[in-house]
């Protein structure tokens, strides 16, 4: 049993060494998504530590293995859509990730293991409500 403890702290000391790439990649304002102030509060209260290039890392990204799960979040959050390059998406791209923001708000967004560590990300009826009209997307 010593054995195992002592193995397991090894290699929870060992994994500390392998580090994720926290970097928020350089944009141009001017390629931000444009919404209205109340719209962009929202979205950089919940939206924007996935979605863009202004991710806030929090401490527990330096530790493994949670820096494994935020960093592959933070990826797939930007591979899917990323407000700090909206205006580098084509007309037909953004018209498809309005829809997507349209059925995530409701449906995943934003994920139940984001808001267990940050309350205030946790969208209310009326937010969700606000984003999907602002979308302009009719059923």
């Amino acid at each position: 049993m010593k054995k195992v403890i002592f193995f397991t702290i090894i290699c929870l000391i060992a994994i500390q060494f392998i580090r994720i790439d926290k970097t928020n990649e350089t944009t141009a304002k001017e390629l931000e998504i444009k919404a209205p102030e109340h719209i962009m509060s929202v979205f950089k209260t919940s939206c924007y530590d996935c979605h863009s290039n202004e991710v806030k890392w929090p401490w527990y990204a330096d530790v493994a293995p949670f820096s494994w799960v935020i960093s592959d979040h933070v990826k797939t959050g930007r591979a899917w859509l990323n407000f700090s390059t909206w205006e580098n998406y084509t007309q037909e791209e953004k018209k498809k990730k309005l829809k997507g923001i349209y059925r995530t708000v409701y449906a995943s967004m934003p994920l139940e293991s984001y808001v267990m560590f940050h309350e205030e990300a946790n969208l209310t009826k009326e937010q969700r409500t606000m984003i999907r009209e602002w979308t302009g997307v009719r059923k």
